[in-house]
């Protein structure tokens, strides 16, 4: 699996439909479950962070 880039990263975040509260926490928690596993991907293709 590929890293995604800056601009999939953002197309995701601004695509996904959930306000921009739940977002940001998506992104943080989704991130930090990459950081914990040493990971590529969080688990949660689609989501925000992942």
């Amino acid at each position: 699996m590929e890293r995604p880039s800056i601009r999939t990263a953002l197309r995701n975040f601004s695509s996904y439909d959930a306000p921009i509260g739940t977002k940001l926490r998506m992104t943080v928690t989704n991130n930090l479950t990459k950081l914990r596993a040493r990971s590529e991907c969080c688990g949660h293709p689609g989501q925000p962070g992942c």
